[in-house]
Order: C-alpha cells, then structure tokens, then sequence
C-alpha cells in the first residue's frame, strides 16, 4: 500500500510539474505575442508621424501582413476589402460580367477577345475570337493591359454598357450593347457517352454545386448506354471539400468515414461522413489525374482509391493536404487561413510538402523514404507524403519548347499562330464535328511557310544547357581541352527552324486545331477534340474494356492485404 501511495504521489507531483511548465510556456507565448504586437504599433505611429514622405496605410501594413503571410504556406493569404471579390469568386466560380477569355495582343499592342464562353453575354451578342476591343462606355481601352480591361469589363450584375470592338476579318469597328450577369465558370465544360458505352466527364473546378453538375452528367449517361466511366481531374486545383464529399458518396455507400481534418484547435478536427445512398457502386472508374490534380481533387482520387472504387491513372498529383478556411477581418476584409491537415480513408495524409516558419520560412518535400505504408480497404498498398500515386502511370506527351513559344501568350512578339489562326477562320466559316476535325498537311504548311516568313523565334533549352555546361567546364579547366568538342555539338544544335516545325508537326497540329476547335465549338468542343490525341484517355478505355485487367489492378496481392482492423478503420 506504502508503494502505491509513493507512486501515486509522485504521479501528482509530475503531473503538477507538467501543467506548471505548459503554463509558463502559454504566458511566454502570450508576452512575446503583445510585445511584437505593441513593438509593430509603435514603429507605424512613429513612421506615419514622423517619416519624411506621407505614407500609404493600406500599402505599408498591407506589405507588412503579406510579408508575414509568405513566412507560412502559399494558401494562407489576406485579402482587403477591394479584393473580397476575389475570394468569393475563387469560391463559388460566379462573377459579374460579360463571360469571355482575353489576352493582350504584343503586335496590336492592345487587348482582344481569345473566346467567348458559350451560353454568355459575350457570345450572345456575337463577339468572337481575335476582336479587338477598343473602348468599354466611354472609357477608352487603346493600348491598356488585361488587367485594366478585365476590371471595366466587369461590374454589378444588370448593367448595361456599349462595348466597341474591330473585326480583324472585315477591319470594321462595331458596336455591342452588352448587359453583364452572373457568370458561372461551368464546373463541367464536356460530358458524353464516347464508343463502347465509355462516359467521360471534365470536372475542372471543384466550386459551389459542382456535385450536382457532375450527378446530372453521370445519369443522363446512364440513360444513353453507358457502361463505365472516365472521371478526369487533370488540372483541377480543388476547391470545396463538401462538393468532394459529395462527389464521391455517389458512387459508394452510405457512411463511410472519407475525411478527417486534424488541426490545432479542437473545433476544427471534424470527420465527413457518406450520408446519402449512392447512385452506383458498381460501374468501372478509372480517374485521370497530373500534377495539377490537388486538394478536394485529391480527395476525390484518393478516397475512391482507398475504397478500392476506382483504378487511378496518369502522373502523381499535386500533393496538398491542407485545409483552409475564410476568417471574416475588420473593415470588411478576409484571411484565407489553413487551419488543418486532411486525413482520407485510409488514414493517409497526402501533403507533400513541409512549410517551415523559422528563417523567414522555408519549404521541403516529404521524401519518399520517410512516407509511411497505408491500406485500401481490400488491403492494397498505398502511401503518405507524396500525393496520390496512380495505379497505372502514364505519361503525357510534353509540350516541346517551340510549341510553348508560339502558343504562350506574351512569348511570341509576332503573334504568328494568332494571325493564322484568324485567317483560317475567316475562309472557313464552318468546319468538321468536333470530335473529328484536325487540320490538313497542306494546311500545316501554310502555317509552316507563315511562321517562316514571320521572323519568329524562340529561346532553344538545348543552347541554354550548352552554355551552362561550358561554363562550368570553364571553371572546372577542362573548356580548352574539349573546346572542339564543345563547337562541332553548337554546330549540331544550331537554329533551324524549319527543321523544328518539321519535327514537331503532329505536336503542332494538335495545339492548332484545339485553338481552332475551341474558336467554332467552344470550351466543351475543344475538350472532345483533344480526346482523339491524349493518350491517358486511350489506356483509361483500354481499361476499362478489359474487365479482367480491371479487376487485377484493384485486387492487393498477399503481400498487401491488411488486417480486418485496418479495414474497419476505413469503414
């Protein structure tokens, strides 16, 4: 009994002495709080009093926030009150204005019209591609950048302006009365039931009601035939995690455990539950993913993984495992504040990288060596640290750096493509199906003798490499040795152009006939088109038309199969 009462008092004791000590570090934490706090007070009284120049209050502390925010991770971010606009419409994906792309013109020295979306006012009234837009109202908008014009552009929704514009096809200004609405960026540009009863739904947003879009698609598939699935999230950044959540309860059942987030206070460590009945849990999946595919994405992928509901296909994703959400500040302004760390059903947190605060912040990616072992829930293995890797990775084709100059916007001063492109698109009014259409040899050539003729150039990676190279033989003494090495390969790799668009036609091709494809049929034309070429889609339907290939990839080996604890934790 003696021994007991010992233990249990030094029990007390330790006890009191950890509780002590949690409470000096608090008051620590707190006084360091005020001190800098006070500290930061103190040094604007004294500028803004004292400083030879009058100073900008929203500029100086608007930098000193922004400066303290890059010292944490790039998600938490301030946005004042004239940039809550911002937020929202990163939120929700609705904005007021005219519905349209636009990019400024390096030879017209001005902005123009890229694409109208379909179904808005600025397709309504019959813009088009390659308009150069002149003057919104009575403000003028010669020579102003994209930013400017995309600010005048939009504004309250029901309002009325006149937006005057040239025609590079007819070199005649006109006249548009235009009335700005709500724009909703469509969550889902394309859907449709491909051969073989194959459906392939584009989901590149995860905004407000996105889900609904998606469940429409996917029944009105249903209807027409189709037999399995194509879910592509390439280049989908995320968004809400309700909507992936509610993505994904579609397709199994009813609660199951999807999400967790864990984070410092206690109120924000929640778990998201399935809480409907599914509309199929049995249909073949295979979800297309890069490295784009980040955030509700990856809660998307990753949890039809960890269910073993769907085959995952392309490159490794993104890896962001962090959750945020919108603080509401004084005088109408919002932080955008990471307040945890997401858990999907496996367990696994797929955050790749490690922002660390001291030093004025800095980052590191998890190594794959210290990223831990989870398990589906048929007991397939599957890892942390790293986003989600694919079940079949499959590379994309690469975008060759001559491709990169000639479509980039701001890259090619000629503007060589754009120029074509018009041309062609007023001597063909009309075109092929989308689906079907890719421009000729003979029209190849044309663009090939255009670009020719144009002056155009481009920064070739292989020189830079060179140069590199014969830097660092220069300062390592080996350069006059190899230095007839080092001229006969600059010989090589000397600038040929038409060389380069001959070797890259079948890259260019492509890259001309989606701009064309998107100028006739819009958004969800383009997307079908590129489907004839994209190689992850042709192994995603391979795919699924093997049932048994199928199968096997979703059946773990009897290496990989996991404990029925292990199972009941995803459940």
């Amino acid at each position: 009994m003696r021994k007991i009462f010992l233990s249990f008092t030094l029990f007390l004791l330790t006890l009191g002495s950890t509780v002590t000590a949690q409470n000096n570090v608090n008051k620590e934490h707190n006084f360091d709080v005020a001190k800098n706090l006070e500290t930061f007070s103190a040094i604007y009284k004294y500028l803004d009093l004292m400083y030879v120049d009058t100073l900008n209050a929203d500029e100086v502390v608007g930098n000193g926030i922004n400066y303290m925010l890059r010292s944490l991770d790039p998600y938490t971010v301030y946005y004042p009150e004239d940039k809550v606009k911002d937020l929202d419409m990163m939120i929700s994906g609705k904005y007021a204005g005219i519905g349209a792309l636009i990019r400024y013109n390096l030879v017209l020295k001005n902005v123009v019209i890229d694409e109208p979306y379909e179904n808005m006012p600025a397709a309504e009234v019959g813009l088009k591609k390659g308009d150069v837009i002149l003057s919104i109202g009575d403000s003028s908008m010669v020579g102003k950048d994209a930013s400017y014009v995309s600010n005048h552009l939009r504004g309250d929704a029901g309002t009325t302006f006149i937006l005057t514009i040239q025609r590079p096809s007819t070199n005649k200004k006109m006249k548009f009365k235009i009335t700005r609405r709500a724009i909703q960026l469509p969550s889902v540009p394309y859907y449709g039931v491909q051969e073989n009863g194959v459906g392939y739904i584009d989901l590149n947003s995860f905004t407000t009601d996105c889900s609904k879009d998606v469940r429409r698609a996917f029944l009105e598939m249903k209807k027409q035939g189709m037999k399995s699935l194509v879910f592509d999230l390439r280049n989908n950044g995320g968004g809400s995690l309700q909507e992936a959540i509610n993505i994904v309860n579609m397709f199994v059942p009813k609660g199951l455990t999807l999400v967790k987030t864990k984070g410092k206070l206690e109120r924000v460590n929640k778990e998201y539950k399935t809480t409907v009945e599914p509309i199929d849990t049995v249909i073949p999946i295979v979800v297309l993913v890069n490295g784009e595919t980040a955030s509700a994405s990856e809660i998307t992928s990753g949890s039809l993984q960890d269910l073993d509901r769907a085959v995952i296909l392309g490159t490794r994703t993104y890896g962001k495992g962090l959750v945020q959400v919108s603080m509401e500040l004084p005088y109408n302004g919002s932080l955008k504040l990471t307040t945890s760390k997401y858990y999907i059903p496996s367990g696994r947190c797929i955050q790749a990288i490690n922002y660390k605060h001291s030093n004025g912040g800095y980052i590191e990616h998890v190594p794959d060596s210290l990223t831990h072992v989870f398990h589906t829930a048929d007991g397939r293995e599957v890892r942390d640290g790293g986003g989600i890797k694919p079940d079949i990775e499959v590379q994309p084709d690469s975008l060759p750096n001559i491709a990169f100059y000639l479509a980039s916007t701001g890259r090619d001063s000629t503007e060589v493509m754009w120029n074509w492109e018009l041309k062609y698109i007023k001597t063909h009014p009309t075109i092929a199906p989308a689906k079907d259409f890719v421009i000729s040899d003979a029209d190849y050539e044309d663009f090939k003798r255009a670009v020719l003729k144009s002056g155009f150039k481009y920064d070739r990676e292989s020189k830079k490499f060179l140069e590199s190279l014969e830097k660092l033989a220069k300062f390592e003494g080996y350069y006059d040795d190899a230095k007839p090495e080092f001229e006969a390969l600059e010989k090589k790799l000397s600038h040929n152009l038409a060389k380069d668009l001959d070797y890259n036609k079948q890259t260019l091709k492509k890259v001309l006939t989606s701009d064309l494809v998107s100028a006739y049929y819009y958004q969800r034309g383009s997307i079908q088109n590129s489907l004839q070429f994209d190689k992850q889609w042709k192994r995603a339907v391979e795919v699924l038309q093997n049932p048994t290939e199928y199968r096997n990839i979703l059946q773990p080996s009897s290496s990989k199969k996991g404990t029925e604890a292990s199972k009941t934790t995803l459940r």
